[in-house]
């Protein structure tokens, strides 16, 4: 479901990778399963917490008991989510984290002719809707989510590529012309050097 809406997903199938990869790739938000084999869940994010990694995690078990919610968020989750869940909710609560994480509340975000609406993932300038790839979608959206600061093109490549795929930086030039092609307008900036600026 999340690869279907345009992200880019990593799966660790123990805790053990879950543990290594929480600590070497730069996610916008991890979802952390407890029961894990290998390496319980609760011990991996105790670690990602006292080793200073503040990506945003989200809790996914089968265990309900308040106590082990409570242990999970003092031991440094910022959401918590049990089994059965449906889909759609684990999804806005991943918008809503990416969103606190940003510093943006508004689940729409807007600048002169330009809307982008982080629940749908559908950009509009004066009300008519851009067709975007996948690509060129995950560009946005991660300069949507950290405006006003240069944004290198490595940094990029390593948020819409998956850690197992070849990163190549020089295509993300391609995605932001053609972005500019299809926006219109004068978001985004290049500042030569550091990266791309989006101005919100």
């Amino acid at each position: 479901m999340l690869t279907a809406e345009g992200r880019v997903v990593d799966v660790a199938n123990d805790g053990i990778e879950g543990a290594f990869l929480g600590a070497s790739e730069p996610y916008d938000v991890i979802i952390l399963d407890l029961g894990l084999p290998g390496r319980d869940g609760l011990s991996v994010l105790k670690q990602w917490r006292s080793d200073g990694i503040k990506t945003p995690v989200l809790i996914l078990t089968a265990r309900d008991g308040w106590s082990e919610r409570v242990d999970g968020l003092d031991a440094g989750a910022d959401d918590y989510i049990t089994k059965p869940f449906h889909m759609a909710e684990v999804s806005a609560r991943i918008r809503a984290l990416i969103r606190r994480n940003t510093g943006q509340a508004n689940p729409r975000i807007e600048k002169g002719e330009f809307a982008f609406d982080t629940r749908t993932g559908q950009a509009s300038v004066s009300g008519v809707p851009i067709e975007l790839t996948a690509q060129e979608l995950a560009v946005l959206t991660y300069l949507l989510h950290n405006p006003g600061r240069p944004v290198s093109r490595s940094e990029l490549s390593d948020h819409i590529y998956s850690y197992d795929n070849d990163r190549d930086s020089n295509t993300i030039a391609v995605f932001v012309t053609r972005l500019r092609k299809k926006i219109g307008l004068d978001l985004i900036r290049t500042e030569r050097g550091r990266g791309y600026i989006l101005d919100l």
